[in-house]
């Protein structure tokens, strides 16, 4: 007999959030676990609770180097998130190109 398929949406009831996150949690770390001795791979799990509680599980290398590797593996992405974050500080396109050219138009008043 099979379960009801359950919804997901937000749990309202905080108690049955908790339980509901610890549970999955360890579910969740379970499959890393498993899926690291059954296949072989390095893997690096990062959970963050709604109360800012961090919880970290990583195979047999250790989890910095993993993150590492990851890192350097994919250093032109971080590059692209970190330029496209720089940019959504400063608002829409519009507001950036008055930006700019203000910078410009001050730069040539000055020479």
């Amino acid at each position: 007999m099979g379960r009801k398929k359950l919804e997901i949406k937000r749990i309202e009831n905080k108690s049955s959030r908790q339980v509901t996150f610890s549970k999955r949690r360890n579910g969740l770390i379970e499959k890393a676990r498993q899926l690291s001795v059954l296949c072989d791979a390095s893997v690096a799990l990062l959970v963050v609770s709604a109360s800012g509680k961090l919880y970290s599980f990583s195979s047999g290398d250790n989890l910095v180097k993993i993150l590492d590797r990851y890192g350097k593996q994919h250093a032109d992405d971080f590059k692209a998130l970190d330029h496209q974050s720089k940019a959504l500080n400063y608002g829409s396109h519009y507001e950036l190109l008055e930006l700019v050219d203000s910078k410009l138009v001050g730069s040539n008043v000055k020479n």
